[in-house]
């Protein structure tokens, strides 16, 4: 009789066990070696308010994830899809650096990007953005991405950056609408950029974004409100790989 009680109660020890593991580890192979990803997830669920609390018009979060790890799996899709990653690094490689070296280049023109800025990209998939700054003299920057591309992309994510408070002069990012939780965006970037710190953003105004997107943005105004220590000192049109418009903020000292 003792036997035959104990087994159930080693079966939910092993379910629980099971459940409480962490909930996504993948295995990336690049460059004839094999990374360990461990991608922390926050369990928390999907907020009907596309600010946690604060309905915000033009900011649209979308429908459909019903916990956390399914929306983190739909981003890895896209990040870890073979075919796409192949693109990235041969095709899109040199195309997109160059792009970004005019972009980075008119922000040091303007004096929002210095040779000594410790910089960020958020999510910077294979580091293009990274490569462009260093091409031009930003020595000290480096991307994030769920998944990591080393040596210019670290694993993070943007809704909990793996970085102490005040650590970047500069961040730049072209995938807020891939965010599910704008305002935990936002927070983390004025959490970890320094006083006087520039953020600038690459958007989507006159049109929708692609199937990856999470929300859907239809003006700056709700940036101006998610940024609540910074100030908004520019937005101009740009032709940005499908995105329009250049939005860029400083944080308050």
């Amino acid at each position: 009789m003792k036997s035959n009680s104990f087994k159930p109660f080693i079966s939910k020890c092993f379910f629980f066990s099971l459940l409480f593991t962490v909930p996504l580890l993948l295995l990336l192979s690049r460059n004839n070696s094999v990374i360990l990803i461990v991608v922390p997830v926050n369990k928390t669920p999907p907020q009907s308010s596309s600010t946690g609390g604060e309905k915000i018009d033009d900011l649209k979060i979308r429908p459909g994830y019903n916990t956390y790890e399914s929306y983190i799996q739909k981003q890895l899709n896209k990040t870890l899809n073979p075919g796409l990653r192949k693109i990235w690094k041969t095709r899109d490689w040199d195309r997109k650096i160059k792009v970004f070296i005019k972009f980075f280049n008119d922000l040091k023109q303007r004096n929002l990007l210095f040779n000594e800025s410790k910089a960020l990209s958020i999510g910077a998939r294979m580091g293009q953005e990274v490569e462009a700054m260093k091409q031009i003299g930003v020595s000290d920057s480096i991307g994030m991405d769920l998944v990591p591309s080393l040596p210019l992309v670290v694993a993070g994510d943007f809704h909990k950056q793996p970085f102490m408070n005040e650590t970047f002069d500069f961040e730049f990012s072209n995938v807020f609408d891939h965010a599910l939780y704008p305002h935990k965006f936002v927070g983390e970037i004025e959490r970890t950029l320094k006083p006087d710190g520039v953020c600038v953003l690459h958007v989507a105004l006159s049109h929708r974004a692609d199937k990856y997107s999470a929300n859907d943005l239809y003006s700056v105004e709700p940036l101006k409100k998610l940024f609540k220590r910074s100030e908004l000192i520019h937005v101009q049109t740009v032709d940005g790989f499908g995105l329009d418009t250049e939005v860029v903020f400083r944080k308050k000292k």
